[in-house]
């Protein structure tokens, strides 16, 4: 649980910088794990399979991204 808080955090955090997004420690631990939920279905649907830690964090990213791209979209 402790370890998958601080994966879905770094992973947020690392969408959040590549997407100049704002906000604070916890948004960026919702959306990482938000986002690697998103990056999962997403690469499993076009047919995508992620091994081990850094592709798992990597798929989680793109899915974080796309997270902020879709939330920017919608709130504009």
């Amino acid at each position: 649980m402790i370890v998958s808080l601080i994966l879905g955090g770094i992973i947020g955090w690392i969408a959040g910088k590549l997407m100049h997004s704002k906000g604070g420690i916890l948004r960026s631990i919702v959306l990482g794990i938000v986002g690697s939920a998103v990056g999962s279905w997403l690469a499993g649907t076009i047919g995508i399979a992620a091994t081990g830690t850094v592709g798992s964090i990597i798929i989680g990213v793109a899915g974080a991204c796309v997270v902020i791209l879709v939330a920017r979209w919608l709130f504009k």
